[in-house]
């Protein structure tokens, strides 16, 4: 239940939160009422987003594809530029389809996409324990959670039928993670952000394995970056899948769509090039 507020109440966490650089103090605060419990946890909170955590951490949850997803301490948030990524995803799957989401972090994806299709055969896995266990939190009946390195985890049974991998992968290349705002550098997981020199170390790891994965005529579905976007590309092609890059300008958004080949399925996208 939210916290009874008065303005001068509210005016107080604005202005503290505002001296401390938040540039959207007024929304943070307004969230905070509206998650704290009392007082005393206004203040805790107050407390620590100063201190700098995110803001998502300092709640404990994050917004993402219209689900509040529990996050906290050395977990991953999902941003909002990924709800793309669903997009492409549901307008692709079939009912009942079976989809993977690796490199899960709190589960986001895979809980947003379960969401939308209603009903699908859902795995996820994080080499990150912390991770793994939001993520069970976040999917909890909806679908499996594994603890693991990228496809080593998975059951062996669903080799050549997965119709959709989600594939949230590391990006950012090594020399770019120091700048990165201190709220991702700091509190999130390294390993959820260092793609390795070039930001594709990932990528052509899990490329490499997915056309083993894959049904035919099943999509893997990658986050990248515009200026990554044609070497992510040529990953994706060299491994046998047939790329196709999809953008959102809303969201500054960039999705790499790989198919393995077999029978064809709709496919979604806002720009296709």
């Amino acid at each position: 239940m939210p916290v009874p507020t008065t303005p001068s109440a509210v005016s107080t966490v604005v202005t503290t939160l505002r001296a401390a650089g938040c540039v959207f103090a007024e929304d943070e605060a307004e969230l905070i009422f509206s998650t704290a419990t009392g007082p005393a946890e206004v203040a805790a909170m107050v407390e620590r987003r100063v201190a700098g955590l995110p803001l998502e951490h300092v709640l404990g949850w994050a917004e993402f594809g219209g689900l509040r997803i529990a996050v906290g301490p050395g977990v991953f948030v999902p941003r909002r530029r990924t709800e793309f990524l669903v997009r492409q995803a549901a307008a692709l799957a079939g009912p009942g389809a079976v989809v993977v989401d690796l490199c899960c972090g709190s589960g986001a994806l895979g809980a947003a996409l379960a969401a939308r299709l209603g009903r699908a055969e859902l795995h996820a896995a994080d080499v990150e324990p912390a991770a793994v266990r939001y993520a069970r939190r976040n999917i909890g009946g909806a679908g499996q959670v594994y603890e693991g390195d990228l496809f080593a985890p998975l059951p062996g049974s669903l080799r050549g039928r997965v119709e959709i991998l989600l594939a949230n992968v590391p990006y950012v290349p090594t020399d770019d993670v120091e700048l990165l705002p201190p709220e991702a550098r700091i509190h999130e997981p390294r390993v959820a952000l260092d793609g390795g020199l070039d930001g594709l170390d990932v990528l052509r790891r899990v490329t490499a394995e997915a056309p083993r994965w894959l049904a035919p005529g099943g999509h893997l579905l990658v986050e990248t970056s515009e200026r990554q976007a044609a070497r992510a590309e040529e990953t994706v092609a060299r491994s046998g899948l047939t790329p196709c890059v999809v953008r959102s300008e809303e969201l500054y958004a960039t999705v790499v769509i790989a198919t393995r080949p077999g029978p064809a399925g709709p496919r979604g996208g806002d720009t296709v090039s």
